[in-house]
């Protein structure tokens, strides 16, 4: 069998999902303020480059033992019926993992189609994730 081509997979996987605008998930975080933002790109990338406001962090590999319940690493904020909007940095990651959380059982799933860099270009509100953050960014040591 040949290798899966990904980005046939994050066509595909569109084909199935909910794509958000940028306008249009921003009008649903005015409106509806109990809506669940997973940002699941890498922590570097929060640090670097910050993240849409409110949005909570589930690393792509964390994400289904996080929103199953019956495991060990479930967090309480997910919940099957409950509006959750998935972004990473361009929008493949993202519909991967709506796609998959649909899979699962969750009901009210969609994602940013254009990602943070769409979110970022577009002008919005971005949250300074860097000084919240303990982690720190170094730089290599010159001799």
């Amino acid at each position: 069998m040949p290798i899966q081509r990904i980005f046939e997979e994050v066509e595909a996987a569109k084909a199935h999902i909910e794509n958000l605008s940028v306008q249009a998930l921003a009008a649903e975080l005015r409106e509806h303020p109990d809506l669940l933002l997973l940002d699941i790109r890498e922590l570097q990338e929060r640090i670097l480059l910050g993240s849409i406001p409110g949005a909570k962090h589930v690393p792509r590999g964390m994400l289904e033992f996080w929103a199953d319940p019956s495991s060990p690493y479930a967090r309480n904020y997910f919940a099957q019926d409950r509006r959750t909007v998935l972004f990473c940095a361009g929008g493949g990651r993202s519909a991967l993992a709506a796609r998959t959380l649909q899979e699962m059982g969750f009901s009210n799933i969609a994602h940013l189609e254009a990602g943070f860099a769409g979110w970022q270009e577009s002008g919005e509100s971005i949250e300074d994730v860097r000084s919240a953050s303990r982690w720190v960014e170094r730089t290599p040591a010159t001799s």
